[in-house]
This record gives C-alpha cells, structure tokens and sequence, in this order.
C-alpha cells in the first residue's frame, strides 16, 4: 500500500555492474517513522542500493525523490574518517546543519563585532546545537567509546565504525540509513541500539542480518530477489510467514500453468502447417505460458552434508591457563576439560579476551603459563575475523582448487571443487569471476566454503555472522545442529546463538569467566531477573537518599528554568493530543490505515507524557 506524504519514493530504479544486473525497475516508497529492513542473499545489491540512495552511488535508470528538506544520516558499511583527527572532531567532520552552524557560531564569535549573533543564537537554540557535543559523548560512551582525545589512526575499524554510527544518529535525522549498524558492537551495545531504534520518530531504512534486531526494531521488510523485490507489512516473524505463503502460491500457480501447458503444447505439434488468423491468438499465449511454466523459484540454499571426520573422547584440557597483556588480564588459573561433540557459544564485551582465548586453544597465540592439552584425532577448522585473505586477481574456483580438486562429502561421494562451489551459491558462470568483483558476503560465503572442504571435526568459528546474508546463515545454523564433532563460537549474534549453542562462556573482563548452562535467550532472561532483584534490595537505600537530597536545595540555573516552562507547554500539549487521540479511537470514524496510526502513536504520547514528568518532577524539587 502507498504511503501518504512519505520521506522517500524510489521510482523503477536500475543497477548494473558491468553485464549483471543488480536490480531492474523497483519501487518502493519510506514513510514517515516506518522502520523498513532489507533482505536478500549477498551479492544482490544491497549495500549498494543505500549507498545509492544516500547519494554515494550512480544508478542507470530509474528516479529517487526526497521530501523537500528532509535531514538524512548514512552509515556506510566500511566509514573512513583523517586518521589525524580525535574522536570527537570525528564526529563535527561530515557537515550536517548542527555542525554548520556551530562553525558558523565560532567564525562569527571570532569576528570584531560579531554580525548576525542574534540570528545564528535563536538558530542555536532552535536546533538544540548547545547540546550537540554532550550529545554526542553520551551516545559514544553508549557505544563504549570513552577516550574523546584519541586519534582516528589508533582506532580499529570496529571503533571507527561505531563512531560513525553515533555520527549518524546523533543529528536525529528524518531518515536514517544503515548498512550493518550491528556490526562490531557487543551484545549490550545491540540490545541499547535495539532499544533506542524502536522508540525512536526517525525513519529508517537499513540492511542488518541481526535476525532478533530486524523483529524487534523493524515495521516493514522489503526482500531483494531475482532483481526485483516484495514488500512485507510486518516485522521479521510475519515475513517469514507472507515469504512462505508467497512461495506456496507461486509454486501452484506454475503447477497450473504446467498442466495447462501440457495440453497446448500438444496442439502446437498438431499444427506445425502455417496457421489461420483465428489461431495466431492462441500461438502467442502459448509462448506466454512457456514463460509462466518454466519459472524457477529462488531458493537457493547452501547444503552442507559434509561428514566430519571421527573425534576421539578426548578433545582438549585447559590446565591452569594464565594469560595477560599488561595490567589486561585475559586468562586467570582457567582449567576446563571440553566434552566429545560439545558445541559452546562465548560471549562477553569487545577486549575481554574472546579471540585471544581461541588464539591459545589453537597454539597462534602463547600463553603465559599452563597448559592446553589436545587430542590426537582433533583437526581443527577455523574462521576467524582475519583469516579472509585471497588473492584478488584469481578466479573463484581456483582459490577451492588451491585446497583440492575434489571433496570427500561422506559415505563413497565426492564433490568436484565446481560441485562443492554450487552448494555455496556459486552458480557456474560465477565460479569463473574474479574474486575482486565478489561483494563482501560473498568473499565471507568463499571462505567458509574453504574452511568447511578440509572436512574438521571441530569447528572453532570468531565471528562467523558477520556480512553473511541470511538464507546463508539460515543453512549454516541447520549444518552446525547436525554436525558431528565440536563447535566454539564467538559471536554477536543472539538469534545465531540460540539455534547453535547448548551452553555459554562468558568473558566478563580481568579473567572472569562464567560458564552458563544454556543458550543465550536464557543468560538474558536470567540476568534481567538477577538486575531486577537487586534493584529491589537497593530500593530502600535509595529512597533514604532521595530523602536526604530533598533538603539539600540548590538554586535553578538559567537553562533549567527554560526547559522547566518548555516542559510544562510540552506536557499540555501531549495531554491534548492523548485526549484526542483517544477520542478519535472510540468514534468509529476512523478508516483502517488511521486506526492503525493513532493506535501507533497513543502509546509513545504516552511514553512521552511519563517521560517529561519525571523530568518536570525532578527540576521541581530545585528552588527557582
């Protein structure tokens, strides 16, 4: 359905890279607060579809409108930034109306005189600029970025990533656009996103694999298949089920045109002889139907039947393992004993020491005292965040001919290297591209196809979701639940833990190290339940606190006796509109689209309401 008045129209938009076409003639529209995510297998043009809309890209056909003055944010899936610059100039560095105008207030501060302050003061205070570098601190510190003075250049591109998503976000746009904003971020940096995203006013429009993200965060899901792409008015979970109504019905809607098929195809070889103009009619539907009967549904999946290699009873014992980089410690007196075809999920913060544990356990990194002992039947498989290095300038299929030319699958089978490329997506015209044109996805979809051919008994696998599209993903969880040998993973991503792991390590820094009997799902739900309950032995204390504060009065400052009368306008106003929302609700007058609407908006006025008067609450307590 059309949106009305929206953001953003993409009107028969085309792409293509040299002879592939990326996408042709696809339309949709972004309306204002709708939280769209896009969906399709690497390699289909996703990245590329943000990156044209925001303006980086070029496209060969098609037409894309933007709501006059509409403020847009983009966060590109690689941000670069001068290596020379802090933090905190990072973030004034791609100009936006705020930073502008902040620059515009420096210059004029600058200059005898001072000309036009007025005017720039009243835009300052319209724009909220006074607070932009606040701002802009507290949603770095939200993304764990502390130190505001360190250069760029000393930054790993996971930080760099993250101060462009605070870049983008900070400005609070009409649209924002993001290309794997879950990327490089632990898990409580996810779930803060998750959260600030679903409340937000802010359009979006964003391509994330992050499975529990896209239900939480997301409203409507636009899929990216064969070239063209179907729109979903739902989160993740109603796609998949529209998805597979979508499928059923086209699959019995070729089985029709089949059968129907059938039946002209015979009349055509009755009438090979030059045809009556009556007939010619029935000659061009029967191409039409050709068409319609030969469709082929896009589903390729990736088909891991590989058997592992046997693995002993015993797989490896950590014996009084210590590990540290300075005052950093990673490994404290950690003994642990691994379990014949145990597949354990780690998780813990960025720097806590995830990578380094799996550095020892496969002998890249040395400890600094202890042991890790392996079994003699392990041969390990890992995939880790920089293991992904070919060489440009060689063609898909030599880099898997380079490991071997044929892949021992199991039971007598073997899989020649163009065979064993087929089950990873990798149609055969493909297979001969260069790897420089494969997109990022499909550089990680190689490399696990080169990791899984040497045929390991125990998978160690560092980040393994990342840039991987779904469908791939969807097939890599089912692999790793039949996989008959061990597994560890790191990763971020929540839904990809759950399906895979049958219990937790957790890094919790300084060589805390947790073992939790369950999936991730159950750690979060048993760690709300924990916060929670000390909360409330906390709650006495707090409240005598509170108590001692009341007494101890200071005087308002000028700026909170500002947002003091701005709050009391603010919360008049929202009382207003929940009254009349709730009116128009129980008037029977509304159509299903502002029935829709105003059930959207009742309970974020309310949020609202709650929020400003705790606000209002607390300025009241300090003497005007």
């Amino acid at each position: 359905m059309p949106t009305a008045n929206p953001y953003l129209e993409v009107q028969n938009l085309t792409k293509r890279i040299g002879e592939r076409v990326l996408f042709e003639n696809i339309s949709f529209t972004v309306g204002e607060r709708e939280h769209i995510g896009i969906i399709a297998k690497n390699g289909t043009g996703k990245s590329t579809l943000l990156s044209i809309i925001a303006g980086k890209d070029g496209y060969d056909g098609g037409d894309i409108i933007f709501r006059r003055d509409l403020k847009i944010s983009y966060l590109e899936q690689t941000p670069h930034y001068p290596e020379d610059l802090t933090v905190l100039e990072a973030c004034f560095w791609h100009g936006n109306e705020i930073t502008e105008l902040i620059r515009e207030y420096e210059k004029c501060m600058e200059t005898e005189g001072n000309p036009e302050l007025d005017s720039i003061l009243t835009r300052m205070d319209h724009l909220k600029a006074w607070d932009y570098e606040q701002s802009a601190k507290q949603i770095l510190s939200q993304l764990k970025i502390n130190d505001f003075n360190q250069k760029i250049g000393h930054m790993s591109g996971g930080q760099v990533k993250r101060i462009a998503l605070a870049n983008a976000i900070i400005t609070e746009p009409d649209l924002l656009i993001l290309d794997e904003p879950t990327n490089h971020l632990d898990l409580d940096m996810i779930e803060w996103l998750e959260k600030y995203l679903k409340r937000t006013p802010m359009s979006l429009l964003m391509v994330t694999h992050d499975r529990y993200f896209l239900d939480r965060v997301c409203n409507s899901i636009i899929e990216m298949d064969d070239s063209t792409i179907y729109s979903y008015e739902g989160n993740y979970s109603y796609y998949l089920e529209k998805r597979e109504e979508r499928i059923e019905n086209t699959k019995a809607a070729i089985q029709k045109a089949n059968n129907l098929y059938r039946t002209e195809l015979e009349w055509m070889r009755r009438m090979p002889q030059a045809r009556g103009h009556n007939a010619r009619y029935r000659e061009e539907a029967f191409y039409e139907l050709e068409k319609a009967a030969k469709q082929r549904i896009s589903e390729n999946q990736v088909r891991l039947g590989m058997n592992a290699t046997y693995i002993g009873s015993k797989i490896f014992e950590a014996k009084d393992v210590c590990k540290a980089f300075g005052n950093k410690c990673i490994l404290k007196d950690f003994s642990y004993n691994f379990s014949r075809y145990e597949k354990l999920g780690i998780i813990g913060n960025n720097g806590t020491g995830k990578s380094t544990f799996i550095k020892m356990l496969l002998g890249l990194e040395p400890v600094d005292s202890g042991t890790f002992d392996i079994g003699t039947t392990v041969k390990f498989g890992y995939y880790s965040q920089e293991g992904m290095k070919f060489n440009n300038d060689m063609k898909v299929i030599d880099a898997v001919r380079e490991i071997a030319e044929y892949v021992d699958m199991g039971n007598g089978e073997k899989l020649s290297a163009g065979q064993f490329l087929q089950h990873f997506l990798f149609e055969p015209e493909e297979q001969y591209s260069y790897i420089y044109k494969l997109s990022g996805g499909e550089r990680r979809r190689l490399y696990l196809c080169t990791v899984l051919m040497r045929n390991p008994n125990f998978l160690v696998l560092d980040e393994p979701t990342n840039d991987l599209d779904i469908i791939t993903l969807n097939v890599l969880e089912e692999y790793l639940q039949n996989f008959k040998g061990c597994v560890i993973v790191v990763s971020h991503d929540r839904y990809f833990m759950d399906k895979v792991v049958d219990h937790l390590m957790v890094f919790n820094g300084q060589g805390d190290i947790r073992d939790f009997p369950g999936n991730y799902s159950d750690y979060r739900d048993w760690k709300e339940a924990k916060a929670q309950k000390e909360k409330e032995a906390e709650k006495p204390q707090e409240e005598k606190t509170a108590r001692v504060r009341l007494n101890d009065k200071r005087k308002m400052s000028f700026k909170e006796k500002r947002e003091f009368e701005q709050l009391e306008k603010d919360i008049a106003e929202l009382e207003s509109e929940k009254a009349q929302i709730e009116e128009l609700l129980c008037s029977g007058t509304l159509s299903v689209d502002e029935l829709t609407e105003k059930s959207k908006r009742l309970p974020e006025v309310n949020d609202l309401i709650d929020e400003k008067t705790m606000r209002w609450l607390e300025l009241s307590e300090i003497e005007s």
